[in-house]
């Protein structure tokens, strides 16, 4: 690779970090991990307590501890599967959504920003992520 191209992928890669670290730090009393949890629900729910666990590599207890918290701010619903009396599903409430969006909106204008103020060269990222991704298109 490239080491100047080397070095703006470590730049975007950084500054990406920067912001989401930023607007985690920034947001509405809700983690990371709990920003996390309500996105990864949102593109699964209803799922099962294990299949959440599952899709976010952490073990059934650790949902359960992490779910107590949002269920009780009211983001997360959790009951009993009408069709298997043993499994508890998840999914979530208007306000987890709300507040999922609120405080993990998409970052594209915040990383834009903040590769501007760094002085990367933007637009040349936008045409050559554009052609990278054509040429992978074409490729068998």
């Amino acid at each position: 690779m490239d080491d100047g191209l080397g070095d703006l992928l470590h730049r975007v890669v950084f500054l990406l970090g920067e912001a989401t670290r930023r607007r985690v730090d920034n947001s509405s009393g809700l983690s990371y991990s709990q920003i996390r949890l309500l996105g990864t629900l949102e593109d699964i729910e209803p799922v099962t307590q294990h299949g959440l666990a599952q899709a976010l590599a952490v073990s059934d207890p650790a949902i359960s501890r992490a779910l107590r918290p949002l269920e009780d701010a009211g983001l997360v619903q959790v009951h009993i599967d009408p069709e298997h009396k043993r499994r508890r599903l998840v999914s979530t409430t208007e306000a987890g959504r709300n507040a999922f969006h609120a405080t993990g909106k998409p970052l594209a204008d915040e990383l834009r920003d903040a590769l501007l103020a760094a002085d990367f060269p933007y637009e040349r990222y936008l045409r050559d992520t554009a052609a990278l991704a054509e040429l992978l298109e074409r490729s068998p």
